[in-house]
């Protein structure tokens, strides 16, 4: 839906647009596999509706969750807007989050940071901690940095494009949050051997086995000697929606609350030993 024809369209034309190509091809599609991309563009392209139902009622301002409160984005540059808004987005990781801004840190470490919804959320929640958001993509960077400004964290939120994987040694005398999201690419990043100051790290790692298989073996085996390891899989959400969606179908239920996974994506939350 980005061929240079259709960039004038509204993002429904270009809905219309790619499924009518489908259905005219013969024949139109005929495999399970097209079927299933068909219902996930239709069923992203519900969501942003929802997403843009939520800021009408709401204002892009976050419902709940560790960063209510918060004012956010009305475009995500990756990933699913509504469940941010709503504050169901990565629920499995609230208590976690919590646990560890209860332990004093003074910096969070935050990789592949998207348009900053942690990097900005945590930077809110923890006052005296400041983050360290890196992205390689110049879009995400400038959203984040939009983003500190429009919640008055601009001064603890440093933005930089890529973290090696070395790099975590700069940060060996702090009390430091690493937080990593990079589609498969945190088997090149989280390597202990080159930054032994890991050992003494908490963190908090999606993996990506769909993009990488075997990476969350790889990462569980190196980090067991240093880490108590705990697995988390994604799990139906549970926190309270919208007024106006409380009366909606179910399905449009659950696709305010759908973060666009592809197949599950299980967290690693690491933390030292002793």
């Amino acid at each position: 839906m980005t061929d240079p024809g259709v960039r004038d369209m509204t993002y429904m034309e270009q809905v219309v647009h790619w499924l009518r190509q489908r259905l005219d091809r013969d024949p139109p599609l005929a495999a399970p596999r097209q079927l299933n991309e068909v219902l996930r563009v239709l069923a992203i392209w519900r969501s942003r509706l929802i997403a843009d139902a939520y800021v009408r009622q709401h204002g892009a301002k976050i419902m709940q969750g560790p960063f209510a409160g918060m004012d956010y984005v009305t475009t995500a540059t990756e990933g699913a807007l509504t469940p941010r808004l709503i504050g169901t987005y990565e629920s499995e990781l609230h208590p976690h989050i919590a646990a560890f801004a209860a332990q004093g840190l003074d910096c969070v470490i935050d990789v592949g940071c998207a348009e900053g919804y942690y990097a900005v959320g945590l930077a809110r929640l923890m006052p005296d901690v400041t983050v360290y958001a890196y992205d390689i993509q110049a879009k995400a960077r400038a959203a984040c940095a939009e983003l500190a400004a429009k919640n008055g964290v601009s001064e603890r939120v440093i933005i930089g494009e890529e973290f090696t994987p070395d790099g975590f040694e700069a940060f060996k005398d702090r009390r430091c949050l690493v937080l990593v999201d990079i589609e498969g690419a945190e088997d090149d990043l989280l390597r202990p051997d080159l930054s032994p100051s890991l050992a003494h790290m908490p963190l908090i790692v999606e993996t990506h086995d769909v993009y990488r298989r075997g990476v969350l073996e790889r990462l569980v085996e190196r980090f067991s000697p240093t880490h108590d390891i705990l697995r988390l899989d994604p799990q139906a959400k549970t926190l309270p929606l919208p007024d106006f969606l409380k009366g909606a179908g179910h399905l449009d239920q659950l696709l305010a609350v759908w973060e666009f996974r592809i197949q599950a994506t299980p967290w690693l939350v690491m933390t030292p030993k002793g």
